[in-house]
């Protein structure tokens, strides 16, 4: 392990971005890698160090980010008490404090100021009102990576269901049939990182760089799954009624509100995808290709 290498601090490494982030990071030769995470004797090899990091407990974040080029930061909108714009904020203070040269904020679009304040999706504007902070704490160089859809999200928390017709698929408050869903598979993200932490001159003065393997519409979606032998049904249900579903259903029916509106980035972000492409060194994973290798259920009967 050479000690020339830039030291880059990744929050979250145990879960699917960070985890990303420190794969790619591992995998481009060019840095070593400190994981942070709250458990460290549960992940003694995720990095070449693993330090412990509580956004919860301020106090070991000096530490954690203490001797690092580079700090990866990603907050977790769905966990039990989660305020991200705190846990952000410590996090902005330490790695400031600590000398940290190139921050690397995972955000996502500013859905209130995007839709006139009519559409209120807060895990993604809360991410986005931490972006002034990073841009003012006066780091050398900041880069803010926009996590897509995961098409994990297809195989997850939004996987097919058995409908009242007997078939499997979704029922969702969103027209099927328009284009307007940026999706890519969330583990490609960490090639974006790496790729902006190696050549900051090119992604170190606030670029914006979104992961997109594919942009489409439910229809496109449940089309692509089939054709690889699948029986996926999709019917629209109005918004009132999905909201009424299950507990934080509004807050779903919300985002697919914004996502048929607006899309999921809300503007034009072809110069953005083209530079994001450009530091990651390669052309994200289509979602055909990712659904072939990766999703598991099997047609209906």
């Amino acid at each position: 392990m050479s000690n020339t290498r830039k030291l880059i601090a990744v929050v979250g490494a145990t879960g699917q971005q960070g985890g990303g982030v420190l794969r790619a990071l591992q995998a481009s030769g060019q840095f070593n890698v400190r994981a942070l995470t709250r458990n460290p004797s549960q992940h003694p090899t995720l990095g070449d160090e693993v330090v412990l990091a509580d956004f919860d407990r301020p106090e070991t974040l000096t530490a954690a980010f203490s001797g690092a080029h580079g700090a990866f930061v990603v907050t977790n909108a769905w966990e039990a008490g989660a305020d991200e714009s705190r846990q952000a904020l410590a996090a902005i203070n330490a790695a400031k404090e600590a000398g940290v040269q190139h921050f690397i904020w995972s955000t996502l679009p500013n859905v209130a100021a995007i839709s006139g304040g009519k559409i209120n999706v807060p895990h993604f504007t809360d991410k986005a009102k931490i972006e002034r902070s990073v841009r003012e704490a006066g780091f050398a160089h900041h880069t803010f990576v926009i996590a897509p859809f995961y098409y994990q999200n297809l195989i997850g928390v939004m996987g097919p269901q058995k409908q009242a017709d007997g078939t499997d698929g979704w029922a969702l408050p969103i027209d099927p049939e328009r284009c307007v869903i940026h999706m890519g598979d969330i583990t490609e993200l960490g090639s974006i990182v790496a790729g902006a932490f190696a050549r900051p001159e090119l992604a170190g003065h606030g670029e914006y760089l979104p992961l997109v393997g594919d942009f489409m519409s439910f229809n496109e979606i449940i089309a692509t799954l089939n054709r690889q032998g699948n029986r996926f049904s999709f019917r629209q249900v109005p918004r009132e009624v999905f909201s009424s579903w299950f507990p934080g259903a509004e807050g779903v029916a919300a985002m697919l509100a914004y996502f048929e509106a607006h899309t999921y980035l809300g503007s034009d972000s072809r110069n953005a995808i083209e530079l994001s492409n450009k530091v990651a060194g390669q052309e994200p994973t289509t979602f055909g290709r990712w659904a072939k290798a990766n999703f598991a259920f099997p047609a209906s009967s």
